[in-house]
């Protein structure tokens, strides 16, 4: 009588079982971002840079991801799958476009064992021009808004904590030549005495004033005129 029970309840529970081993096992929990691999190198030198700013920016949701190179040019990070990234170098307020790293989407119970390697020849620009560094018509006086972009200036220096540079100070043509070498160069050692109460440094600026000897636009026109009057970072060698 229990031997027929016994077969009875295995007819009946056959058919649990059956569905039990036939249903498709669920997700494997598999990471569904891309490992990358970035190299930065000079273009010219072939020496890798250190503490430049790499970001990449999805073509299809806008957002960025950036990392920071060490000292050997190197560094790693993760980017969501599905999409192309714009690649720039930053530089000091601005940008290079550089090129697109697809990576394409996965599948179900996929993932990407091996990184993405990206491999970056860059030549950073030697010179630029700090825009709103303004100051009182005829002083060395800085303007309130000039501070934002030397803020800026220090945040830079302390990322590119081995470099140097020269803050060249340049007018208009508007003026006796002798009086615009000297407002150039007090404007160029205000610059410098700021950046100094920040915390940069003695030996790593030097301040020049230049006058009216390098105009880059024609004196002819207001236009011209205040693209002449600048402050100008150089990065010495």
């Amino acid at each position: 009588m229990k031997l027929r029970y016994f077969y009875i309840l295995i007819i009946v529970l056959a058919p649990v079982l059956i569905i039990a081993q036939t249903k498709p096992a669920p997700p494997m929990n598999l990471p569904k971002d891309a490992p990358v691999n970035v190299t930065i190198a000079d273009a010219k030198t072939g020496n890798m840079l250190g503490s430049e700013i790499v970001v990449f920016k999805s073509r299809a949701n806008g957002t960025e991801f950036q990392g920071l190179s060490d000292s050997t040019g190197k560094f790693s990070l993760r980017l969501p799958n599905g999409s192309k990234y714009d690649i720039y170098i930053l530089g000091f307020n601005d940008s290079t476009s550089y090129n697109v790293l697809d990576i394409p989407a996965l599948k179900d119970n996929q993932f990407y064992k091996n990184p993405f390697n990206v491999d970056i020849q860059f030549e950073a620009p030697k010179s630029f021009v700090l825009d709103h560094c303004t100051f009182e018509t005829g002083k060395a006086s800085l303007q309130a808004d000039a501070y934002k972009v030397l803020d800026e200036l220090v945040d830079y220096l302390n990322r590119k904590d081995d470099e140097k540079i020269e803050i060249g100070g340049h007018t208009d043509n508007v003026g006796k030549a002798e009086a615009n070498m000297i407002l150039s160069t007090d404007r160029a050692n205000t610059v410098r005495a700021y950046l100094l109460t920040k915390g940069i440094a003695p030996g790593r600026v030097t301040a020049k004033g230049y006058g009216m000897t390098m105009p880059v636009a024609e004196n002819t026109t207001a236009e011209g005129r205040a693209l002449n009057r600048r402050t100008e970072v150089k990065i010495i060698d």
